[in-house]
């Protein structure tokens, strides 16, 4: 019993520090150990771990009176791992509820559908039936970048949303829109060649635009490209893939 005794101590102790780390600085340690990332995303292991973690807790809190009069531990051992996959089971059916629920409340501050389907038409289509990228689609027309963003990619690009332009003051925008060489160093730095799901976004400190320039990520309490902050990922187009920020990036 002393084995077991230690086992679910520590699967405590991990348990706190886990959750400590969460609530201080937004990093889940579990999901960035298992491989997972460090941005509220799950995968098998995590879930065992975390369904261990709340059999230790049950087991101090009870003591398991009825079980701990046998004598033998082994038996206890193979239900403990039974119970945990038990447990993580309708976690498993869920496909990762926690970071769904995320980016669904995201997408939808978006203007976009919270799980949608892989879309059928290129970025530039995807973006306009979001129908919250006004001012990107027409700076992109002004730019000459319609055939780019059209063509076979794949890219990635981090959108600002109308309201992200809309914080820059009038004349800095008018300016850009006035100056076709500026305003594509400016949405250029926007893009990534590639194509960077989520996950990866979030385990990369930074990734070379097709400006030139590199942009940095950090995924604290919430994920952040340079001084924007990401509120939805994964639009999924056919030549590449969106994540919306509210904030435009600029180039050093």
């Amino acid at each position: 019993m002393k084995t077991l005794n230690i086992l679910a101590t520590t699967l405590l102790v991990v348990g706190g520090l886990n959750w400590g780390l969460v609530g201080l600085a937004g990093f889940d340690l579990v999901a960035f150990v298992t491989g997972a990332g460090a941005f509220g995303e799950m995968n098998v292991l995590g879930m065992v771990i975390y369904a261990l973690v709340g059999l230790a807790a049950v087991y101090r809190a009870v003591g398991w009176k009825a079980i701990q009069h046998r004598s033998a531990s082994a038996p206890i051992g193979a239900g403990l791992v039974a119970c945990a996959l038990v447990l993580a089971g309708p976690a498993l059916a869920c496909g990762g509820g926690k970071t769904k629920g995320i980016q669904a409340q995201a997408a939808s501050t978006a203007g976009m559908p919270a799980d949608a389907p892989a879309a059928p038409g290129n970025l530039l289509e995807v973006a306009a039936k979001a129908g919250s990228f006004q001012t990107l689609a027409a700076a992109i027309k002004a730019a000459g970048l319609e055939s780019t963003l059209q063509g076979k990619g794949p890219f990635t690009v981090f959108a600002p949303t109308d309201a992200a332009f809309a914080k820059l003051p009038k004349e800095t925008l008018d300016g850009l829109l006035k100056d076709k060489e500026a305003l594509t160093r400016v949405l250029t730095y926007h893009v990534v060649p590639g194509r960077l799901e989520a996950a990866q976004v979030l385990r990369t400190k930074e990734a070379k635009t097709v400006q030139g320039q590199a942009i940095t990520f950090s995924a604290g309490k919430e994920p952040m490209v340079n001084n924007a902050r990401i509120i939805a990922t994964d639009v999924a187009a056919n030549n590449g893939v969106i994540h919306v920020i509210d904030t435009v990036i600029l180039p050093r």
